[in-house]
């Protein structure tokens, strides 16, 4: 007779799956702007950036989860990925080094466990990723490869196979700038006697909970992502007694114990899987979107420098003819404004409320210098510029100490205009990320909603950095 409860449908289970969702719809809309707001010329140029968005948009339309596989040599790694696909696809061997390049495997769960039932992970594809050990040789393009891969993957296993080395705990701390969950896979159970093995664990996990040295880690792995399992067991002799009387010893190798394993990753997933795809989306649409201004800004920046001098030249000019000062001040802004819009304009990039914000800051500064200068002029000469040109008329000396004025006034002007498109090339360049729909913006919003329980809760100060 079944079970009535099991067809009830779980609150819990719906309410992550409309979360996840609405983060994997404003990762594909901040994806969407980006895309939208370059110009062809721009795209052409700039191939490999674009190309980055396109895929990290591609990667989200198509659900795919990809979960990568670290460790050092003989730990274990492609066993262990053999045994969660339930088939052996990766090559393994005694010698070090079998895998040499990465190499990915669609991930299909053929039994329907009761955790891929729940609302939402059907809608989404695992791919496993295999690497190669991280101590082999040509460490440094081994390095470079693994940070590759890392940037690509949504959830890490990195796998040990006893008490953690040095060279591990290393390698567990460069991952953890990649900003990705990670699981720590014991394996090579089978190879420990029981006393041995629970020694090894509760140490693996003093790593996670910050003591002995590990406050490093504490935040982006804790004790209940670590994990024990025996991939590949070693063969075991047993004894056959056959009908006759006759008695034989054999080898066979015992089934793998990845089940522990198995369903911490499809918890993750089911709770916050595609919540941890749009955010690396969305890291690496950030990072790509920065490059991109970068990029556009050293292109134009003969342009850019051109249009500060020429706005520079006459808002100076302006300051100096003008005999108001009130004129001064709110025309000085106006040119400002001026500027920074000619500038977003040269370098297409968006002028969002995040950097207008700024920028105000930086106009302000400006105009209250040239009115500080104007009032330090007024002290020091006993008349201002407005004063000085009321009266020139009658007294042709006061010419003297308009033009005194005018000329030290200018000076602040041009100052303050060039200190302006100084900042704006700063904020366009900085803040393309922000305003509405930026990837920072929308990382922001998604980290806002996290709860504390989650994976993604204790990688908040991580992405937001």
């Amino acid at each position: 007779m079944s079970n009535p409860q099991s067809t009830q449908p779980n609150p819990e289970a719906g309410r992550h799956s409309n979360r996840q969702e609405s983060h994997l719809s404003l990762a594909r809309s901040s994806i969407r702007r980006a895309l939208s707001g370059y110009t062809p010329k721009i795209r052409a140029s700039l191939r490999s950036e674009i190309e980055v968005l396109t895929n990290s948009l591609q990667k989200l339309d198509q659900g795919v989860i990809r979960i990568a596989a670290f460790g050092l040599v003989s730990r274990g790694k492609s066993a262990v990925l053999n045994a969660l696909l339930g088939q052996k696809i990766l090559q393994t061997g005694p010698l070090n080094g079998v895998t040499q390049w990465p190499r990915s495997v669609r991930w299909t769960i053929a039994s329907e466990p009761p955790l891929t039932k729940e609302k939402g992970l059907s809608k989404v594809q695992m791919e496993l990723i295999d690497t190669p050990g991280l101590d082999e040789i040509e460490g440094q393009a081994r390095a470079m490869m693994a940070q590759s891969v890392a940037r690509q993957a949504d959830l890490i296993l990195f796998i040990v196979s006893g008490d953690i080395t040095r060279t591990e705990y290393q390698a567990l701390c460069e991952l953890r700038q990649a900003q990705k969950p990670i699981i720590l896979v014991f394996n090579k159970i089978d190879l420990y006697p029981e006393q041995d093995r629970q020694a090894i664990y509760e140490n693996l996990q003093e790593l996670g909970a910050g003591s002995s040295g590990g406050r490093r880690l504490e935040q982006l792995l804790s004790p209940d992502e670590i994990v024990m399992v025996a991939a590949e067991p070693a063969p075991i002799q047993v004894r056959v007694e056959w009908p006759d009387g006759k008695v034989t010893y054999e080898w066979e190798s015992p089934p793998s114990d990845i089940e522990e394993l198995k369903e911490k990753i499809l918890s993750i997933l089911n709770r916050e899987g595609r919540s941890l795809l749009a955010l690396n989306a969305l890291v690496q649409a950030r990072e790509a979107e920065a490059t991109i201004a970068s990029k556009i800004l050293a292109l134009r920046n003969t342009e850019a420098e051109d249009l500060i001098w020429q706005f520079t030249k006459y808002k100076a000019l302006a300051v100096a003819l003008n005999p108001i000062a009130l004129l001064d001040i709110l025309g000085g802004t106006i040119a400002d404004l001026a500027l920074i819009r000619e500038l977003a304009r040269l370098y297409n990039l968006p002028m969002t409320s995040y950097e207008a914000g700024k920028l105000w800051k930086t106009i302000l500064l400006s105009s209250g210098g040239l009115l500080l200068g104007e009032m330090g002029s007024s002290l020091l000469l006993g008349l201002g510029k407005s004063a000085a040109a009321v009266v020139s008329g009658e007294n042709p000396t006061s010419l003297t100490a308009y033009g005194g004025v005018a000329i030290a006034q200018a000076g602040i002007a041009g100052y303050g205009a060039y200190a302006v498109g100084r900042a704006a090339q700063v904020y366009l360049e900085k803040g393309c990320t922000w305003g509405q729909l930026g990837p920072n913006t929308v990382i922001q919003e998604i980290l806002d909603r996290v709860e504390p329980s989650t994976i993604l809760y204790r990688l908040r100060q991580e992405l937001r950095s």
